[in-house]
């Protein structure tokens, strides 16, 4: 028997589970399925509303009493670099970047095991297995295209240094993911990486380039806010992220959800979302 997808998405919420940013505070997502020919429009409308792709789901943080996790986009067309970024692009001039189809290789793997074990050791996706990695790359129903950043050395030998998984949506760039080789540290390749895609979203002619959900004080989330001017998604509309007036910024807030009922087996049911949905990028 076929059954046709619901005309409108439909909504759920996750069980508060242990916040992987914030100590002591608990974390929840609102999250809906991507599927069917109007994937690629619910991409462009959630997103700008703070919504987040992971594989063929969008979710955005719905937690209870906060509201420290901002969706931060960069207004590319005004940006212009700061004297450290225009370092990292100067000494990054010898890497080119290739747009490749989002399937994942072995090489591209290789680099992202090394990355987790250099920076994220005891986060969630440290254990993923390559084919966790080839449903990260490849589920997806929207325009995504995987960016492959390779030294243009003879010597080096075409090596693949870093990756981005990037959606394309109306108005911007989204960066998904990306992972970098921690051999090649030095050459900040995560500030070059975001840097080049500034760029590439002014070629393109679109507004934004979606870095994801920014935390301020937060070691692993704050750098976002170092590529201005920017925006936040913040009391359900976008404000420009001036860092001096963010405490006016009423973060110890959220939404105040009902109870998650037990199931006939009084064990809590919790909807398990795709593991990079909790890492810090």
């Amino acid at each position: 028997m076929h059954h046709n997808p619901p005309r409108t998405p439909q909504f759920y919420v996750t069980a508060p589970q242990k916040c992987p940013y914030i100590k002591g505070k608990a974390e929840r997502k609102l999250f809906t399925a991507l599927y069917g020919r109007n994937s690629e429009q619910l991409n462009d409308d959630l997103s700008l509303q703070g919504f987040r792709r992971s594989q063929k789901v969008l979710y955005k943080p719905l937690c209870t009493n906060c509201s420290a996790c901002l969706s931060l986009r960069v207004k590319v067309k005004d940006f212009k670099p700061s004297k450290s970024q225009r370092r990292v692009l100067s000494k990054n001039n010898c890497i080119k970047r290739l747009e490749k189809d989002p399937e994942a290789t072995d090489e591209q793997f290789s680099v992202f095991k090394a990355y987790l074990t250099a920076r994220h050791l005891n986060g969630g996706m440290s254990e993923m297995d390559a084919l966790e990695f080839s449903a990260m790359i490849e589920e997806t129903n929207v325009h995504t295209t995987v960016f492959e950043y390779r030294i243009n050395d003879e010597v080096m030998a075409d090596k693949l240094l870093a990756v981005c998984l990037t959606d394309v949506t109306a108005d911007g760039l989204s960066m998904v993911y990306s992972f970098y080789d921690p051999a090649y540290q030095s050459l900040s390749l995560g500030r070059f990486m975001i840097l080049d895609h500034i760029k590439l979203a002014k070629e393109l002619n679109l507004n934004y380039l979606y870095l994801g959900y920014w935390i301020r004080h937060n070691e692993k989330m704050g750098y976002k806010a170092d590529y201005k001017p920017a925006e936040v998604y913040h009391l359900n509309k976008w404000t420009n992220l001036i860092e001096k007036e963010i405490e006016v910024f009423d973060l110890n807030t959220g939404y105040q959800l009902p109870e998650i009922q037990e199931n006939s087996t009084g064990i809590e049911t919790i909807i398990q979302l795709p593991r990079f949905t909790t890492d810090p990028n």
